[in-house]
C-alpha cells in the first residue's frame, strides 16, 4: 500500500513559493502569472497506516507553519510536479525514511517525494513551458505524473554480462576513430591506438570495461594529460617573457631535468624542486600517498608544543556546476575536502573562489543551452553552502570574479585546510595480502563519466547528455567519515587511503597498490541493476578506500560501525603488479599497472606565445568622488556579503578573522583564519589568501600569474603572516587548447610568470589543480591561475583589515616597480614584507590592507566600511596613483607617527573620505557598495526597534544531590555537527562531557541506540542538544530526526525521569533548540503533540542560511543557564542557521513574556531589540533569541554561545564568553 501526502507551508511562512512566483514575473517576465503555490508530496510505503498517520504531523509537518492535505487540493490552473530522475540521491525523502525508522524501530520504508507547483493565471503554453525549463534542471530532475502510485518498489533490468569487443583490435585508423565517438571517450587516435597495440600484445580483445576505465584513468581530470604533453618547439614573440623561459631552461639545467620532458608540468613543479634543492623549502612532508599538500609543523595543545602536519588543497567542479550547479558545488567542496582527510587529518576550513559572468543580465539574454548567470550563481552557492553547512567546515573567506568569459564555463573553486597530530598517520606500501576497505557510502549511477567529462569541450546539446556526470552529495555521510579519520585508534590501522572521485572503484582503490584483486560482487550498491562496468567507474560521493593489515580489518569495521559507517572489504593486494576486477564470477578487467601508468600515448604539441598587450582599469568620470563611485560600484569591487553570509564561518570554534570585520561588520578581510583543530587550547593558526585579476591575465598571461602570486602572498602579509612560513597552491583554469600553438602559449606564460614569483619571493607552490577545458561553442574562459598562499602563524599576531579608530596615521608600504609599472622588484616587495612584519611584531600595526584591482583608493574605502572610520589624505598623490593597481603594495594604520612608508593621512571620526580636493560622503559610497548585487545577493531589510523585555523565573530549588563534576550526554546525530565544540565548552566549565552516536544503519541498530540514549540519561544531569543539520534538516524543516528519536516511549520517560525526578537540566542549542520546541520541552516543559497555535522555529525571512556575530542581551534571570548573567548583558555569539526565525500566536509571546521565559533577544549595536535584519537576522518576533522552560531548566537558543575561546573573531569587538556552561554547572555544586 502506498500513502500520499501533500503538505503546503501556510500563508506568512510561504517564502519560498512567493520569492519563485517574483523571479517568474520579473526575471522570466511571465506578467499573466497572478499565482503560484508549491506543495510537497511525499509517497510512503513499507509501514502501517496508523505510522503513517502518526508521521503525518511531526516527519512531514509542522503542525504551526504546514497545511497537511490527503488529495491534491482543487485548482482550476495549470499544475504540474517534479521529481529527482531515478538514482539520483533524493535528501528529503532519504531523511523521512530514515525519521519514521526512528520513530518505528522496524525496516526503513519506501519514501519517494517531489514538488508540486500549483500556477493561477491565463498562461499560454510558450509561457509554462518557460517556467518548467526555470524549475526543472533535466540533468538532474524531471516532469513527474500526477498519478497515484501502486507501488515504489523499482523494477530493475538484470545486467547483462559485460561486453567483449571482439574485433577491436583488428580496427583500422577509421574505425578506431569511429570508436571513440560511439562510445564517447574523452581519449584521442594515440591513445585508442596505444591501447589496441597493448591488447595485441596480450593477445586478446579488451571488454568495454576495460577500455571505458582506462579513459578515465588516462583522462586530463586524472593525469593532467595536457600539462604532460611535450612542448617541442616553443616560439615566444614577447622579450620579456623570452627571458623567463631562459630562466626556466636554467633552472631545468640547476636541477638536473634536462632529460626529463619539458612541459607545462615541469614548469609548474620545478619551482617547488629548485627551492628545495637550494634549501629554502623546507619541512614538506613527502609520501607516495597522493592526498593534498602537506607540511611539518608545530603546534601548541594546552602549553606544549606537538608535532603535527598541516594539509591543504584546492579544487574544481567547474563542468559539473555549469550543468547542475547545486550538487555541482556541493561536491566541489565534498572533493576538497576528502583529499586532506584521506590523508587523515580534519578539514577545518575552507575558501570559496568562483568565476561568472554578470549575474545582473537579464535572463532572456542567456545564451542558448545555458542556464542563467543569475541562476546559477544563486544555485551554486545554495549548493556549495549546504554541503560545507552540513559537514560542519567553517568557510572563512568567499568571493566571486566577474568576467564575460566565465559565461563559457563557470568557475567553482573550494580551498580547504587540514590539520591532524603527526601521531596519527603511518605510511606504509600495502603488502600482498592486505585487504582494501570500502568506507562510507554505497554505490550509485550518479557521477558516472564525470572525470572524462570534465576533460571534454562542450556545446548547447550538453545539458541534455551529460546527466549522469554530476554526483549527489550526502553530507551527513562524510561527516562520519570526519569524526571516523579524527580517532587516532582508527586511523593508525592505516596503511593507506584513497578518497574516491574522478573513476570511482577503478581509480580510488586502482593506485594504493600495484597488484589489486577487485570482486566487484562485494561493493556495497545503492540499488540493484548495476552492471560490472558501472560498479567500476561510478563516482558516487562520500567513499573511502584504506589498505589495511588482514588482522586489522575486523577491528577497524567495529570502528567505522561505532561511528555509524558502512565499511565492507572489496580488494586484496597481490603479488602480480596487474589490475584485476571481477564480477559475477567473470574476470571484466586484467591490466597489467606498466601500461596503466604510461598515461596513454606520448603527446606533443607547439606552443606559441603572442605579445602581451597592457591592461589599466578605467573607472569612469573626470573627478575623484566620480571615479569612486564608479570603483564602488563595480562587479568585482562591491559588497558580496550577501553572498558570504550563507556559508557557516564560525563551527569549529576557532574562526580567527570573521569575513567582515568591524562593529558592523562590512569590512571583507584579505585573508581567512582560523586556529588548528585541537582537543583544548591553543595560539597556533593557519592563514589562506588568494590572488587573481581575470583583466589582467587576459592581456598579459605572465604578468597576470606573477601578479595572482604576488596579490595572495601581499594579503598574507597584511593577516600577520610572516612570507618566510609561507606555501603556494595554484588553479589554472584554461580553454581548451586543441592543437593551436597559441593557445598553448598561454597557460605557458602563465606558468612561466608563476615561477618568476616562486623564485623571486622564495615562496614554493607544492601543489595545484589544473582544468583544461574551458570552452563552449566559440567562447572561452578567460586564462586563469588562480594563486592561494597559505601560513602557519599565531592567533596574537593576525592583524585584520578596518581601520579600528580615528587620528591614527595611514602609510603606504610601496615596492619599487619595473618601466611597466605594474611588475613589483622582488628584493624591494621581501624588503618591505619584513619592515610590515617587523612592525606587526611589535603591536603598532592596527590594521592592514594589500592593494589590487581597485587601487589606494579601494583599500582606503574598505578599511573604513567596518568601524564608519573616515580618512583625511595629507600625501600630494594624484588621482592617477590614487587607483592604479599597486599589486604588492600595503596600507597599514598606525596607532602613531609614521615609522616606516609614505604617511598617506588620518582616520577621522567623521565618516568621510578626504582627497584631491574633495570630501566624499562615506556613507553614500557605502550605499553603492552594498547595492550593487543586492538584486541577486540581499542581505539588508531595516525593522522597527521592539520591546526590551525584562523578565525573571523564580529559580528552581537546588537538586537534591549535588554533583562536582556533573555528568553531560551529548547525542550525535546523522549531520549533527556542533559535537566537539560543545563537549569542548561544557569540559572547560566543569563538566564530564560523553558524546553518544545514535546509529541507525539497521533497524538492530537503532535499538541498541535508544537503549543506549536511554542509559546514558539516566546516568547523566544534563542533556544536551547540539547544533548541526539533523537529517540535512529534512524532510522540509530542522531537527524531525531529533525529535522523531526523542518520541521514542522509552526515550521520552528517560527525559521525563531526567527533568522530574533528578532535577536535571537540557540545553538545545541552534538545531538542538529547533529539536525542544519540537517536543515542546520549550516552553512547555515536557514532551507533548505540537499544535497549530505552538510556537516554533521556521525559515528565516531572507529565505537562506544566516552566518555573522549577533548581539544579544539577557531579557530574564532566574534560570540556572543564566545564573552567571545578570539582567541586560550582552554578549556577542555566533549564529549559523536556516531556520531559526522565532514564532508564535501573540497570546502566545504575551505569556512568554510574562512568565519571564524570553531568555535572550537580538539587539542593535544601541542595545536595543530590533527587527532589523542586520542585527535580527532570522526575523524573529519581539528579536527572540532564546526561551527557557517555566522553571528555567531547559534553554533553547539559537546563538552558538559553545563557539567561544581565547583569539576568536578577533575583527569585531564585543564580549564572546557567555557563561552559560559555567551557570548549568554550578547548579549541581551544591
Amino acid at each position: 500500500m502506498v500513502y500520499r501526502i501533500y503538505v503546503e507551508k501556510k500563508p506568512g511562512f510561504d517564502g519560498e513559493a512567493r520569492q519563485l512566483h517574483n523571479e517568474l514575473t520579473t526575471l522570466l517576465g511571465i506578467r499573466s502569472l497572478t499565482g503560484l503555490r508549491l506543495l510537497n508530496r511525499y509517497d510512503v510505503e513499507g509501514i502501517s497506516e496508523e505510522l503513517f498517520r502518526q508521521c503525518a504531523g511531526t516527519v512531514f509537518s509542522e503542525p504551526p507553519v504546514d497545511d497537511v492535505y490527503g488529495e491534491l487540493p482543487a485548482h482550476t490552473g495549470a499544475a504540474f510536479a517534479v521529481e529527482y530522475l531515478p538514482g539520483q540521491f533524493d535528501q528529503r525523502a532519504d531523511s523521512a525514511a530514515e525519521c519514521i525508522q526512528l520513530i518505528s524501530q522496524g525496516e526503513r520504508p519506501l519514501v519517494r517525494s517531489a514538488r508540486v507547483y500549483l500556477l493561477d493565471g491565463e498562461l499560454t503554453a510558450g509561457e509554462l513551458e518557460e517556467i518548467k525549463k526555470y524549475v526543472i534542471n533535466p540533468v538532474e530532475a524531471r516532469e513527474a505524473s500526477l498519478d497515484t502510485r501502486d507501488t515504489l518498489q523499482m523494477t530493475y533490468a538484470v545486467p547483462e554480462a559485460v561486453a567483449t569487443l571482439t574485433g577491436f583490435n583488428e580496427l583500422d585508423e577509421a574505425g578506431l576513430k569511429a570508436f571513440i565517438g560511439e562510445k564517447g571517450l574523452a581519449m584521442d587516435y594515440g591513445d585508442i591506438k596505444f591501447c589496441q597495440d597493448y591488447f595485441r600484445s596480450e593477445q586478446r580483445d579488451p571488454t568495454i570495461t576495460e577500455i571505458k576505465m582506462i579513459d578515465t584513468y588516462w583522462s586530463d581530470h586524472c593525469r593532467h594529460t595536457t600539462f604532460g604533453t611535450i612542448l617541442d618547439d616553443v616560439q615566444i614573440d614577447d622579450a620579456v617573457v623570452q627571458e623567463a623561459f631562459d630562466r626556466y631552461m636554467a633552472l631545468r639545467e640547476e636541477t638536473g631535468r634536462t632529460e626529463k620532458p619539458r612541459c607545462l608540468m615541469d614548469v609548474a613543479t620545478i619551482g617547488a624542486k629548485a627551492l628545495k634543492q637550494r634549501g629554502v623549502l623546507t619541512n614538506l612532508d613527502e609520501s607516495d600517498e597522493i592526498n593534498a599538500c602537506t607540511v611539518k609543523i608545530k603546534c601548541d595543545v594546552d602549553g606544549e608544543d606537538q608535532d603535527w602536519l598541516f594539509l591543504f588543497k584546492n579544487e574544481t567542479h567547474n563542468h559539473p556546476t555549469e550543468i547542475e550547479p547545486f550538487g555541482g558545488a556541493a561536491t566541489c567542496i565534498g572533493g576538497a575536502i576528502r583529499d586532506p582527510l584521506s590523508g587523515r587529518s580534519y578539514v577545518y576550513q575552507a575558501m570559496r573562489v568562483t568565476g561568472a559572468g554578470d549575474p545582473l543580465v537579464p535572463v532572456s539574454e542567456t545564451l542558448p543551452g545555458k542556464l542563467p548567470q543569475r541562476k546559477l550563481v544563486t544555485t551554486a552557492a545554495a549548493g556549495y553552502s549546504s554541503y560545507g553547512n552540513q559537514i560542519g567546515l567553517a568557510t572563512g573567506q568567499v568571493d566571486e570574479i566577474y568576467h564575460p568569459g566565465y559565461v563559457a564555463k563557470r568557475m567553482e573553486i573550494g580551498a580547504v585546510v587540514g590539520a591532524t597530530p603527526a601521531s596519527h598517520v603511518r605510511r606504509e606500501c600495502p603488502a600482498p595480502g592486505d585487504v582494501i576497505v570500502l568506507l562510507g557510502g554505497r554505490t550509485g549511477r550518479d557521477g558516472i563519466g564525470g572525470a572524462t567529462g570534465s576533460s571534454k569541450a562542450h556545446n548547447h546539446e550538453s545539458l541534455e547528455h551529460c546527466g549522469a556526470e554530476v554526483q549527489k552529495g550526502n553530507p551527513p555521510i562524510e561527516r562520519k567519515l570526519q569524526r571516523l579519520f579524527r580517532r587516532e585508534d582508527a586511523c593508525r590501522m592505516i596503511k593507506r587511503c584513497n578518497d574516491f572521485g574522478a573513476g570511482g572503484v577503478s581509480v580510488a582503490i586502482g593506485e594504493l597498490a600495484d597488484g589489486l584483486f577487485i570482486d566487484l560482487n562485494k561493493v556495497t550498491k545503492k540499488y540493484e541493476g548495476l552492471d560490472g562496468t558501472e560498479l567500476a567507474i561510478s563516482e558516487s560521493q562520500e567513499r573511502m578506500a584504506v589498505a589495511l593489515a588482514p588482522e586489522d580489518v575486523d577491528k577497524f569495521i567495529a570502528l567505522a560501525a561505532e561511528e555509524n559507517l558502512e565499511a565492507t572489504p572489496v580488494a586484496t593486494v597481490t603479488e602480480e603488479k596487474r589490475l584485476k576486477m571481477v564480477w559475477n564470477g567473470a574476470t571484466i578487467v586484467d591490466i597489467s599497472r606498466d601500461f596503466l601508468n604510461s598515461n596513454g600515448a606520448e603527446k606533443h604539441q607547439k606552443a606559441h606565445i603572442e605579445k602581451a598587450s597592457v591592461w589599466q582599469p578605467q573607472w569612469a568620470g573626470s573627478t575623484f568622488g566620480e571615479k569612486m563611485k564608479s570603483m564602488v560600484g563595480d562587479l568585482n569591487i562591491c559588497s558580496k556579503k550577501g553572498l558570504s553570509e550563507r556559508f557557516d564561518s564560525t563551527i569549529g570554534a576557532g574562526t580567527v578573522l570573521m569575513p567582515f570585520g568591524g562593529s558592523h561588520q562590512l569590512t571583507p578581510q584579505m585573508a581567512m583564519a582560523a586556529k588548528l583543530p585541537v582537543d583544548g587550547e591553543t595560539t597556533t593558526c593557519s592563514g589562506m589568501a588568494w590572488g587573481f585579476n581575470p583583466y589582467l591575465m587576459s592581456a598579459d598571461p605572465y604578468k597576470g600569474a606573477m601578479l595572482a602570486v604576488v596579490d595572495s602572498v601581499t594579503k598574507l602579509v597584511a593577516s600577520g603572516f610572516r612570507y618566510q612560513d609561507m606555501y603556494l597552491t595554484f588553479q589554472e583554469y584554461f580553454e581548451r587548447l586543441g592543437d593551436q600553438p597559441e593557445r598553448w602559449g598561454k597557460p605557458l606564460a602563465a606558468l612561466l610568470g608563476a615561477l618568476d614569483a616562486q623564485m623571486g619571493l622564495g615562496i614554493a607552490s607544492i601543489g595545484g589543480k589544473d582544468s583544461m577545458s574551458g570552452s563552449f561553442e566559440d567562447l572561452d574562459v578567460p586564462p586563469t591561475l588562480v594563486s592561494f598562499a597559505t601560513a602557519i602563524g599565531k592567533t596574537h599576531r593576525v592583524v585584520s583589515t578596518e581601520f579600528k579608530k580615528g587620528h591614527s596615521s595611514v602609510v603606504l608600504l610601496r615596492p619599487f616597480y619595473k618601466e611597466d609599472g605594474v611588475t613589483p622588484n622582488f628584493a624591494s616587495l621581501l624588503a618591505n614584507y619584513y619592515i610590515a612584519d617587523q612592525m606587526m611584531e611589535k603591536g603598532i600595526v592596527l590594521s592592514a590592507s594589500a592593494v589590487g584591482y581597485g587601487g589606494v583608493a579601494e583599500a582606503l574605502f574598505k578599511m573604513g566600511l567596518g568601524n564608519q572610520v573616515g580618512f583625511r589624505m595629507i600625501a600630494d598623490m594624484s588621482m592617477d596613483e590614487l587607483f592604479e593597481p599597486a599589486y604588492g603594495s600595503l596600507v597599514l594604520e598606525i596607532a602613531t607617527g609614521a615609522p616606516a612608508g609614505k604617511l598617506l593621512g588620518v582616520t577621522t571620526h567623521e565618516y568621510q573620505f578626504t582627497a584631491c580636493g574633495e570630501t566624499l560622503d562615506s556613507a553614500a559610497l557605502q550605499e553603492i557598495w552594498e547595492a550593487k548585487l543586492e538584486p541577486v545577493y540581499p542581505y539588508r531589510k531595516a525593522g522597527p526597534t521592539v520591546e526590551a523585555v525584562s523578565g525573571k523565573i523564580d529559580p528552581p530549588a537546588a537538586p537534591k544531590i549535588g554533583v562536582a563534576k556533573p555528568r553531560v550526554i551529548i547525542p550525535v546525530f546523522p549531520g549533527t555537527n556542533c559535537e566537539y565544540d560543545t563537549a569542548r565548552a561544557f569540559r572547560a566549565a566543569g563538566a564530564d562531557p560523553e558524546v553518544l552516536v545514535i546509529r541507525n544503519l539497521t533497524p538492530a541498530d537503532v535499538t541498541a541506540s535508544c537503549e543506549a540514549l536511554v542509559k546514558a540519561i539516566d546516568a547523566a544531569q544534563i542533556v544536551m542538544l547540539p547544533g548541526g543539520f539533523s537529517g540535512g534538516d529534512e524532510p522540509d524543516g530542522s531537527a524531525k530526526f531529533i525529535a522523531s528519536f526523542f518520541r521514542s516511549p522509552a526515550v521520552t520517560d528517560a527525559v521525563r525521569r531526567l527533568l522530574f525526578e533528578r532535577d536535571g537540566l537540557m540545553l538545545g542549542i541552534c538545531n538542538g533548540f529547533q529539536a525542544l520546541i519540537k517536543l515542546g520541552l520549550v516552553p512547555y516543559g515536557d514532551i507533548q503533540p505540537i499544535t497549530a497555535d505552538s510556537p516554533t522555529l521556521t525559515f528565516n525571512t531572507i529565505g537562506r542560511h544566516q552566518s555573522m556575530l549577533v548581539r544579544t542581551r539577557v531579557a530574564s534571570t532566574g534560570s540556572p543557564w543564566l545564573s552567571r548573567c545578570a539582567l541586560g548583558d550582552e554578549y556577542l555569539v555566533p549564529i549559523s542557521h536556516g531556520e531559526g526565525r522565532f514564532v508564535a500566536p501573540q497570546a502566545v509571546l504575551d505569556q512568554l513574556a510574562a512568565n519571564g521565559q524570553i531568555a535572550t533577544q537580538y539587539v542593535d549595536l544601541n542595545g536595543q531589540p530590533t527587527m532589523d535584519l542586520s542585527y535580527n537576522p532570522n526575523g524573529s518576533l519581539l528579536a527572540i533569541e532564546g526561551i527557557t522552560s517555566p522553571d528555567g531548566r531547559i534553554l533553547g537558543k539559537m546563538g552558538h554561545s559553545e563557539r567561544r575561546g581565547d583569539g576568536l573573531y578577533e575583527n569585531v569587538a564585543g564580549d564572546t564568553f557567555q557563561p552559560i556552561f559555567e551557570g548549568g554547572v554550578d547548579y549541581f555544586r551544591i
